[in-house]
């Protein structure tokens, strides 16, 4: 790996936002099974009886929003991503900027609602919870590098950032911080799960998707919009 690319650490002590699918109003998981609420509530007894006990239900436990920290570590959800080719490790991604956490997920929402119904001309919502995460770590600094590095902002190919991140797990590193190739914004890949902690709620988010008229509305509060961009421009 190029010596002047990964020159500099920088002492990272500060939030996260980690932006993934979740819903706004809790669902009755049982209410298909029997119409009495009786019923339901007898449901919910019996479920978590037998559900493992867990003082860090929003970290680890795999229906209680697990995939906050512990799902990017987990081998069986390991998947392509900018600094990972799924083979050896998975990566965590966030940002110290809520709006970067946006555009990074609207594309990719965007690109797979083009694929799997693009020629519909309709509106497709989807519900994102957000949460900040404690980061404590000694981070790899690769933010300014994309001037002398373009592929590190690469939007068609991983194949330059497969190797940084495969040199970043090589050498026992805990992450890096750098610059979105989605907007002006900071990313954060972390791959050691015991960097992150302290996991908070901070706010619920709606996607309104028309992938025929590439446009990309999102609510902070349900009704208003908060941002809106085509996202096609990010790809």
């Amino acid at each position: 790996m190029q010596p002047d690319l990964v020159a500099v650490n920088v002492d990272f002590r500060d939030d996260l936002v980690r932006n993934i699918p979740g819903i706004r109003h809790s669902q009755d998981l049982f209410d298909d099974l029997s119409t009495d609420r009786r019923d339901w509530d007898i449901a919910i007894a019996v479920e978590g009886a037998d559900r493992i006990p867990t003082a860090t239900a929003l970290i680890t436990r795999p229906f209680d929003y697990g995939s906050v920290i512990s799902y990017s570590f987990d081998s069986s959800h390991w998947q392509v991503t900018r600094f990972s080719d799924a083979s050896q490790y998975g990566v965590w991604y966030g940002c110290p900027e809520l709006e970067t956490t946006v555009y990074e997920t609207g594309w990719h929402w965007f690109r797979f609602v083009r694929d799997s119904f693009g020629d519909e001309d309709r509106e497709v919502t989807t519900e994102r919870r957000v949460f900040n995460v404690r980061c404590d770590a000694l981070l790899l600094d690769l933010r300014g590098k994309q001037s002398a590095f373009p592929d590190l902002v690469s939007r068609t190919s991983y194949a330059f950032t497969h190797r940084v991140g495969q040199y970043v797990h090589g050498q026992g590193l805990n992450g890096l911080l750098y610059q979105s190739a989605r907007c002006n914004g900071t990313n954060a890949a972390i791959f050691k799960a015991e960097r992150l902690s302290n996991v908070r709620d901070r706010a619920f988010l709606t996607y309104r998707l028309n992938a025929v008229h590439d446009s990309l509305v999102v609510e902070r509060t349900p009704g208003r919009t908060w941002l809106q961009f085509a996202p096609s421009a990010l790809g």
